[in-house]
């Protein structure tokens, strides 16, 4: 079943634990399905891969994760960034996201396009 949030759509997305200051989340994406640029301004993101390929990509510092199942990574306070499914199949991740209260602060792409 898609879930849709304010801003995005994803296939899945399962609230296993929430607080006022740290929640945990599931998600599924689908092929080819991206959580846009955005960033947090209390809370580090805490990504764990559990199947298929995710990519995180942040803005400045410029970097790109490439997860395979079992790695993760780590995207700090107000840095810009997006996740994507990048593989072939749906891909499955657990979101940790804490300490402090959550927020979604959509970014637009640069002006040439790029990320």
């Amino acid at each position: 079943m898609a879930e849709e949030s304010a801003r995005y759509k994803v296939a899945a997305i399962e609230t296993v634990a929430a607080t006022a200051d740290l929640q945990v989340r599931h998600f599924t994406l689908g092929i080819g399905e991206t959580i846009p640029w955005h960033f947090h301004s209390a809370v580090t993101d805490w990504y764990f891969c559990l199947e298929g390929r995710v990519r995180v990509e942040t803005r400045a510092p410029r970097r790109t994760v490439r997860m395979a199942v079992g790695e993760s990574c780590t995207v700090p306070v107000k840095t810009a960034h997006r996740v994507a499914n990048d593989g072939d199949a749906a891909c499955r991740f657990l979101l940790v996201q804490g300490v402090g209260p959550y927020d979604f602060h959509a970014v637009g792409p640069t002006p040439d396009g790029a990320c």
